[in-house]
């Protein structure tokens, strides 16, 4: 089994123009054709946290559908994270994470079934503090190994870790790899390798990249990442 996976912090659906284009983000989308992907910065952040890519245009200029959280009634996610998955995608099980930090961040999960495999997703947008990123990344670690059947699993989000190896990455202890796709912010002259994956021991990596087009390079201040993996038979 091969899918490929996205992640992709839209910035609120405002580009490098000042405007908010959620089609924009949604052609950005298409072009990706990823089977599933996390989005960060999907809500807006004040008053009803509304989504910023209206579900009406989802359902007419895409081929995704979000994983419901069932948190916020107008939120697309959870604390700006969401999932989109491709119609066809199962989704047997959500949760969403509390996060330790400051502010409010959370984690959000999906449990899949995709040709009868039950595969696990989560998307992150971790905090600018180190110490806190840390923190955070073990949180998820723990929801996500305790939280339903072990199966194959993808972790992906704005990591927020300027080191290419170190800092906060050193929680992904074995068997878990950290995947970095390479550059991806700021959008226009990208310098930094914030967005990443991180895979478990079951995936092999076909194929792993940033989307670098004219149109994500206005679209967001972040470049998407994505990566696609093979899920050998046995």
């Amino acid at each position: 089994m091969e899918l490929t996976f996205a992640s992709y912090n839209i910035h609120k659906a405002v580009g490098l123009d000042r405007r908010r284009n959620p089609e924009r983000i949604l052609a950005v989308l298409h072009e990706i054709d990823a089977d599933v992907v996390a989005l960060q910065e999907a809500d807006r952040r004040f008053g009803r946290r509304a989504s910023v890519l209206p579900k009406d245009l989802l359902d007419d200029l895409s081929d995704y559908r979000p994983v419901r959280l069932n948190h916020r009634p107008d939120s697309l996610g959870w604390h700006g994270n969401a999932l989109l998955v491709k119609r066809g995608i199962d989704v047997i099980e959500t949760g969403v994470v509390p996060l330790p930090t400051l502010e409010p961040r959370g984690a959000v999960r999906a449990d899949l079934l995709v040709h009868g495999k039950r595969l696990r997703v989560a998307g992150m947008h971790l905090d600018l503090s180190g110490l806190r990123r840390r923190q955070q990344i073990r949180t998820i670690l723990s929801h996500v190994e305790r939280c339903g059947p072990s199966c194959p699993s993808v972790l992906l989000g704005d990591f927020n870790e300027w080191s290419l190896h170190g800092g906060s990455l050193r929680e992904f202890l074995s068997p878990w790899r950290v995947l970095a796709p390479g550059r991806s912010y700021p959008s226009r002259r990208p310098i930094a390798q914030l967005d990443r994956l991180v895979i478990s021991p079951e995936w092999q990596v076909d194929e792993l990249g940033v989307h670098h087009s004219a149109l994500a390079a206005r679209a967001s201040d972040h470049l998407p990442v994505k990566a696609r993996l093979v899920l050998p038979k046995k």
